[in-house]
């Protein structure tokens, strides 16, 4: 049996501003309808044995995960939450333990969730490969035949052959990202693959590899397993134990040191999208080489990435550069500057910018809601609330609510007071009074609320009950 580990714990600064801190580029349609996470699973699709996937992601990210799984009809084995992030030599020795307990010693097939793979038929061949790899108890890292001297990715030196079919070799060392002219060597030799960051291997033979190599992993992760709690459809980690894990990647854990380390190299249109960059070389080019998404006029305008997301964008005379508006922030940037976005990142961070952390639009397990307009003392919010779904029972201290109905049915706790509102009709929740919205209907109930008081933060909220399970989230 092949357990497919999806690794979706990463938070994307580089594709700042459509990836933010609570809506990452694995959970956000940025290649075509789907999003990164469901496109890395349903590419695995007519793979045979492979069984339920285990998913490993933030804490913070957890409800979205198993909405995209949900609407893909993909019932995970487990998902399994991170309460920080930890690099994926953590990770990936959670997943094995968390595998051995729902299967006899299975096979791991190891994938980052923000990859793009173009031929399906040659990504399935090399799985296939190292599958028959992975069951003589050799480790299986894929690497990528490279068709360019890139310095965004490392690189793997292949050794002797091992089977020519496949060719599949040795591993003879490993390679940091380098600089241009290492790279253009590296690529000339022929010797060298990129380094993909997907791996094979049995559940059974990666840990006793992180027991031999890293065993300051293997150890504190199986104590985090013994003691771990089933929350709904999540599997939860002790802050406390994970946060003093240390950080690794599992090539720097184990591969580097393995004896029993082989790379498959294939080709089949693999990009990880690490940028926006890389988002124009994945990218469907109009007859200027230009990638367009959104409300976007352009005139003399070549080989750029121009991204709207609710506002016309006109460009004029520019050539390699990138322009990418949300809602609340836009980025201009040369192409080949992109990469120093995280420095943008960076500076908002400093400054607690919210725009690091969220967009307007904000998910919940109920649904979402987006900032329509705020000021002084005031904040105007636009809430969906799915079919059947309800808010948790809450008080503010600071803040009063005034709700109106736009579409749907809601249902409102109101202190000892129960009442159903329709179209065009309203309430006032006055400061400190206990209450809840659902939505008993079959379809989305939509409503405007206007917040007013001396504090409209996020966390001026006190829950008294919550049907998933959260306390401050």
């Amino acid at each position: 049996m092949i357990i497919p580990v999806i690794l979706a714990g990463g938070s994307g600064t580089r594709l700042w501003p459509l990836s933010r801190q609570l809506y990452p580029k694995q959970l956000i349609d940025i290649y075509n309808e789907k999003t990164m996470l469901q496109n890395t699973l349903l590419r695995l699709e007519g793979l045979e044995t492979t069984g339920s996937p285990i998913i490993v992601c933030n804490e913070d990210h957890r409800f979205m995960a198993a909405e995209q799984l949900r609407s893909i009809q993909i019932d995970p084995l487990a998902i399994i939450l991170e309460p920080v992030g930890r690099n994926t030599a953590p990770a990936i020795a959670l997943a094995a333990l968390q595998a051995m307990e729902d299967e006899k010693d299975p096979i791991l097939l190891v994938l980052p969730a923000d990859h793009v793979i173009e031929e399906v038929i040659e990504f399935h061949n090399a799985i296939k490969a190292g599958h028959d790899f992975a069951q003589k108890n050799n480790l299986i890292t894929f690497g990528i035949i490279p068709d360019s001297p890139e310095t965004g990715y490392g690189y793997i030196k292949k050794g002797d052959l091992l089977e020519s079919g496949t060719g599949a070799c040795k591993i003879e060392e490993f390679v940091e990202k380098p600089d241009l002219e290492t790279a253009k060597k590296l690529f000339d030799s022929g010797s060298y693959c990129w380094n993909s960051g997907m791996f094979m291997f049995k559940a059974s033979v990666i840990i006793k590899e992180l027991e031999k190599h890293a065993p300051d992993i293997m150890m504190p992760c199986k104590g985090l397993i013994e003691a771990g709690v089933q929350d709904l459809d999540f599997f939860r980690l002790s802050l406390e134990g994970f946060k003093d894990i240390p950080s690794d990647s599992i090539d720097y854990a184990v591969m580097e040191k393995t004896s029993k380390g082989i790379v498959v190299p294939f080709k089949a249109g693999w990009n990880d999208l690490g940028s926006f960059d890389a988002l124009w070389q994945a990218g469907k080019k109009d007859e200027n080489l230009n990638v367009i998404k959104g409300d976007v006029v352009t005139h003399d305008v070549k080989s750029s990435y121009i991204s709207s997301e609710s506002s016309l964008i006109a460009a004029v005379g520019v050539e390699k550069f990138v322009i990418v508006e949300t809602k609340d922030a836009i980025l201009v940037s040369p192409r080949d500057q992109v990469q120093d976005v995280k420095k943008i990142v960076k500076q908002l961070k400093d400054q607690t910018r919210n725009e690091v952390v969220s967009h307007r639009k904000v998910y919940r397990p109920w649904g979402s809601y987006e900032s329509v307009d705020f000021g002084h003392r005031f904040q105007v919010k636009r809430i969906t609330v799915k079919p059947g779904a309800k808010l948790s029972l809450q008080k503010h201290f600071h803040r009063a609510e005034h709700w109106t109905v736009v579409s749907g049915v809601a249902t409102i706790t109101k202190g000892e007071e129960q009442m159903l509102l329709k179209e065009d009709e309203s309430t006032y929740i006055p400061l400190g009074t206990l209450h809840r919205l659902e939505n008993p209907g079959k379809i989305p109930l939509e409503l405007i609320e206007v917040q007013s008081g001396s504090y409209l933060g996020e966390d001026d909220i006190v829950r008294f009950d919550d049907v998933y399970g959260r306390k401050e989230d």
